[in-house]
């Protein structure tokens, strides 16, 4: 979402890094071109004034000046001042004193409402919650039983009594499924309403009712992160004409320029709770503006990324894994499970691009096909459980075989046997200990830095005959001495 925007904000750092000391008219210049960044990226005119602002009065100040390193100063008055505009202090949803707790969902049309709805109640299940959804949206043909159809695929209950479809009354459904959550001891009622495709008078008429039918606790308006500037005039007049408590973004995977997210908490007043990025139902987090900062800076989002791995794996399986690498046990059924773990954190792109100067990877990062994971487990399949704990015995015609019971080739079985060996290999030195290198990698995500060898300018040296000798004189290391070098058996001091 926010990848043009997060890469000319880099680029106008870079420029900045290279000056040792900060001019007042280097800092204009600067902010110069992250306003024009800012604009380009929809974000509306009057948090752009908002935010250049702040940053200009901190920079000019004492606070830059003063500072060791003014650049990096600078970043980091930046990135404060975006955390603000996104929100400042992260907020949870506040919970009824005695439940159900009621939340109600608005929005237009098409921003993806009941989606959202499933999301959060299956968010909301796995927090210990027993939620109930309720169809209220009975204008949109199939609306209910699309929510239907979200509930049984969450594993959550729908009160829906109406078929809908233009016929029903939603205000006396909310007020009937508040009574119905009473009785069955529901914890959360979430409420899907109907939206339009513009604001009108009906909409808000509606919106209204329902929210003095069932009292909510929160409301929460749900807009489109790619709908650009009219997210602002959509959001001023939910909160006008409905009341809202909070925002939630969706579609925040697209590929448009994300103006909404940055300008919605600000023109609101009203702090963003969730975040959705794609159309599964774990594509659901909660949002912190400090983490969408740093994510937009291209400083990463480690947090978000260790919590997705405590929420996916399992402690006791990844201790017995330990083991096994730390006893050089590492199997491809072994393989296999990592890589199932892996899934379960969800998509593999966004993951990487969760990592500290993923910008900079974004080609690799586009053309990775997560169809890869699906060849490479149907092929661990077609394996019989002995080769799939001894890989040695792969033979010519065994992978034949596997490459024809996995609808693959052999060069595709091969490329499979060969990626998990460097894996296993990788393991042995993490498990010991070291940094095993991660090739394609950039320095500062898991990259060994080369040891650099001097090239020896004068007069140059005849290559050894033995080979083993001749390939350290190539590489620059000097092979060890046999005879008495001050250790036992010539190993060195």
């Amino acid at each position: 979402m926010f990848g043009n925007l997060s890469d000319r904000l880099v680029e106008t750092f870079k420029g900045l890094r290279a000056k040792g000391k900060l001019s007042a008219a280097d800092i204009d210049a600067t902010l110069r071109e992250i306003r024009k960044a800012l604009l380009d990226a929809d974000v509306a005119l009057e948090v752009v004034k908002t935010f250049i602002a702040a940053v200009r009065e901190r920079a000019l100040g004492d606070e830059v000046s003063k500072a060791l390193n003014p650049a990096q100063q600078v970043v980091q008055i930046v990135q404060e001042e975006l955390i603000v505009i996104l929100g400042g202090e992260a907020r949870r949803i506040q919970f009824a004193k005695n439940p159900p707790t009621v939340i109600m969902l608005a929005g237009l049309q098409g921003s993806g409402k009941t989606t959202l709805a499933g999301k959060l109640a299956k968010w909301l299940k796995d927090q210990g919650q027993t939620p109930l959804l309720v169809a209220c949206d009975l204008q949109r043909p199939n609306a209910v039983n699309q929510l239907q159809v979200i509930g049984e695929r969450v594993g959550v209950p729908v009160f829906a009594p109406e078929v809908g479809n233009g016929k029903g009354n939603p205000v006396s459904v909310a007020k009937d499924s508040i009574k119905h959550a009473k009785q069955k001891q529901y914890s959360v009622v979430i409420v899907d309403t109907a939206g339009r495709l513009g604001v009108d008078e009906e909409l808000m008429k509606q919106a209204n009712d329902i929210r003095k039918a069932t009292d909510p606790d929160e409301v929460l308006f749900v807009i489109d992160s790619m709908i650009g500037q009219d997210a602002v005039n959509v959001a001023k007049a939910f909160e006008d004409g409905v009341g809202i408590t909070g925002v939630v973004l969706t579609k925040l995977d697209g590929d448009a320029r994300g103006g909404a997210a940055l300008s919605v908490a600000q023109v609101t007043g009203k702090p963003i709770l969730f975040s959705s990025t794609g159309e599964g139902m774990d594509a659901f987090e909660p949002f912190y503006p400090d983490r969408m900062a740093s994510r937009i800076l291209d400083m990463g989002d480690i947090l978000t990324l260790i919590e997705q791995a405590q929420k996916s794996f399992d402690e006791q399986e990844a201790l017995v894994m330990a083991e096994k690498m730390a006893k050089d046990a590492f199997t491809l059924e072994d393989f296999l499970d990592q890589m199932q773990q892996l899934r379960k954190m969800g998509s593999l792109k966004s993951m990487l691009s969760m990592m500290p100067g993923a910008g900079k990877l974004k080609g690799q990062l586009d053309n990775i096909d997560e169809k890869e994971i699906d060849h490479t487990e149907a092929i661990i399949r077609a394996m019989t459980p002995k080769e799939r704990r001894d890989p040695k015995i792969l033979n010519g015609s065994r992978r034949l075989r596997i490459a024809k019971g996995s609808g693959m080739t052999v060069t595709d079985v091969n490329s499979v046997v060969n990626r998990f060996e460097q894996a296993a290999k990788m393991m042995k030195v993490m498990a010991k200990g070291g940094n095993p290198g991660i090739p394609g990698m950039p320095q500062g995500m898991g990259a060994m830095p080369r040891p650099q060898v001097k090239k020896d300018k004068g007069k140059k040296k005849a290559k050894s005959g033995n080979p083993a000798k001749r390939a350290a004189e190539i590489s620059g290391i000097e092979p060890p001495k046999q005879g008495n070098s001050g250790s036992a058996f010539g190993l060195g001091g």
